[in-house]
C-alpha cells in the first residue's frame, strides 16, 4: 500500500524509528493531537500495513473501576404470582379457596351466599351480565363441553356491557379504572425533550465562538475556542523568518533551496474545562496565495516545543517549527482547534 498523507508518512517514519512505543508519546514527537493519531494508527493497521495498534492495562485497577461505577445488582426473590380476584358479584373458582382470598366464603360448598351472586338457574347480578356459554360443539383449550371453568368464571377477559340508555361518558366496569391508560413514554422524549424545543439537544452543536476579533497582529492575544468548548486566550509572540542557524543548532539539516521558520506562541485556558490537545497542532503559515504550510514534526534544544494540554487557569507557551522554500514568502499565522478553518479560526497578519 502507498502511503500518501503527509501526516500518515510522518507518524509511520516516526513509528519506523522508535519500533514501539505509546500512542502519546507518537503524537507528542510528531506533533499531532493524540485522538488524530490513534485514529489514523488504526486506519493503516486496518489496511494491509505491518503495523498492529494495541492498548496496555491494570487488570485489577480496571476491574475496581467497574465496580465503582457498576454496582453488582441484588438478587431478586421471585414473588409468587397473585391469585385471580374475581369482579363483585361473582363468586371465587370451585374447590379450595387459599386463606386471604377476597369474598372468600366460609366453605367452599356452604355458608353465607356473596352478595349478588346468582344461583344457577336464577337471573344474573344486576350491573353484570351472565357469564358466556359455549357454542353447541365447541371444543375449547379444556376439551369438549369445558370452555367454560368450573364455578361459572369466564376463561377468558371479562366482557364489557353495554352502557346503560342515555348514560354518558365513558362505562364503568367494576375493577376497572376509568379513563384512558397513559401510554409508555417514549425514552427518547424523556431524555432530550420533545423535538423543535430547547431541550431537544443534539450532538453536532456547539457553544458560539467567544465575541471579539479574530484577526491581530504580531502581540496581539486573540480569544479562541477548543473543541469542547475550552474558553482559551491565543497569542503570537513571535515569528523569526529565516531561522536556519536555530535549525542548524539542533542537528536537522536542511535541503538546498530550503529555510526554517519558528513561530513562539502561548494558550491561555481562561475556562473551568482542560484543554486536552496539543496547542499548536493546526497552527499554520499562511503564505501569499492563501495556501497554508504545515509545521515540521522536529523540535528545537533551544525553542521548547508545547506540550500537550493546558489546564483551567495556565498558561502554555512553545515553539513551532516550520520547514519551506526559500522563495515562499510568508505573510499570516493562522490557529485552528481543528484541521478545517472555521469561526473559530484565528489569523495574524505578518505584513506591516
Amino acid at each position: 500500500m502507498a502511503v500518501t498523507d503527509p501526516a500518515d508518512a510522518r507518524l509511520l517514519a516516526a513509528l519506523a524509528e522508535l519500533g514501539k512505543v505509546a500512542v502519546h508519546e507518537l503524537a507528542a514527537r510528531v506533533g499531532m493531537d493524540p485522538r488524530e493519531a490513534a485514529y489514523r494508527l488504526v486506519a493503516l493497521s486496518g489496511s494491509g500495513l505491518p503495523l498492529l495498534v494495541g492498548v496496555e492495562s491494570d487488570p485489577q485497577g480496571l476491574r475496581a473501576a467497574l465496580a465503582g461505577a457498576f454496582p453488582a445488582a441484588q438478587p431478586q426473590t421471585p414473588q409468587p404470582a397473585p391469585y385471580p380476584v374475581p369482579p363483585a358479584g361473582y363468586p371465587p373458582p370451585s374447590g379450595a379457596v387459599p386463606a386471604g382470598y377476597p369474598n372468600a366464603p366460609s366453605h367452599p360448598q356452604s355458608g353465607p351466599v356473596p352478595a349478588g351472586f346468582a344461583p344457577p338457574g336464577a337471573p344474573p347480578a344486576p350491573g353484570y351480565p351472565p357469564p358466556a356459554r359455549p357454542a353447541a360443539g365447541f371444543a375449547g383449550q379444556n376439551g369438549p363441553g369445558r370452555g367454560v371453568p368450573p364455578g361459572g368464571v369466564p376463561s377468558g377477559p371479562y366482557p364489557v356491557p353495554a352502557p346503560p340508555a342515555g348514560g354518558s361518558g365513558p362505562y364503568q366496569v367494576a375493577g376497572v379504572a376509568s379513563g384512558p391508560y397513559p401510554a409508555p413514554l417514549d425514552p427518547v422524549i424523556s431524555t432530550w425533550g420533545p423535538p423543535q424545543t430547547a431541550s431537544w439537544a443534539r450532538g453536532d452543536q456547539r457553544p458560539a465562538p467567544p465575541a471579539g476579533p479574530r484577526t491581530g497582529k504580531i502581540g496581539d492575544s486573540l480569544a479562541g475556542q477548543g473543541l469542547d468548548g475550552e474558553q482559551l486566550t491565543v497569542q503570537l509572540l513571535e515569528v523569526q523568518d529565516p531561522a536556519d542557524y536555530l535549525f542548524g543548532a539542533a542537528g536537522y539539516r536542511l535541503e538546498p533551496g530550503e529555510r526554517a521558520v519558528v513561530v513562539h506562541t502561548e494558550v491561555t485556558n481562561k475556562g473551568p474545562i482542560p484543554f486536552v490537545s496539543l496547542p499548536d497542532n493546526y497552527l499554520e503559515l499562511l503564505t501569499e496565495d492563501g495556501t497554508p504550510v504545515g509545521k515540521a514534526p522536529v523540535s528545537l534544544t533551544s525553542r521548547p516545543p508545547h506540550k500537550i494540554g493546558v489546564q483551567p487557569g495556565e498558561t502554555a507557551g512553545g515553539h513551532t517549527v516550520y520547514v519551506l522554500p526559500e522563495s515562499t514568502r510568508v505573510v499570516a499565522v493562522r490557529w485552528s482547534p481543528r484541521p478545517e478553518p472555521d469561526d473559530r479560526t484565528l489569523t495574524w497578519s505578518l505584513e506591516d
